[in-house]
């Protein structure tokens, strides 16, 4: 059975782009546009991993990711973060938060697909 991927990015260029590159590495996914999208779509879903932007309306990814770790049904899901975000604060602040990864945009998708790979297979 396919692993679950959810990506949650306000582009739907990125969406568009992560979606095409975890579909040909086999992996079924999940889109969201914002945080709370995201949070609405995971109630009741199996995910195996999250890819999530930083900066997005609504919801950021920190506060998204937040909001995962405290849900005992996600809470040790891993979490990606997929920002154009590369300052060390930034990234302390999502490894505070819960954020498993990093990836910055833009970015390759044999990188993604390696990243994906590594942490669940």
């Amino acid at each position: 059975m396919a692993k679950t991927v959810m990506t949650v990015d306000d582009s739907a260029s990125v969406r568009q782009m992560v979606v095409f590159t975890l579909s040909q590495g086999g992996y079924e996914v999940i889109e969201a546009v914002d945080g709370r999208d995201g949070l609405t779509k995971l109630r009741g879903a199996k995910c195996d991993m999250i890819v999530t932007d930083l900066n997005m309306p609504v919801m950021d990814g920190i506060g998204m990711i937040r909001e995962v770790r405290k849900d005992p049904t996600h809470r040790n899901v891993p979490i990606v973060m997929l920002t154009t975000e590369s300052q060390e604060g930034r990234k302390q602040e999502g490894k505070t938060a819960g954020a498993t990864g990093w990836i910055v945009k833009p970015f390759k998708p044999e990188q993604l697909l390696a990243v994906v790979k590594r942490v669940i297979g």
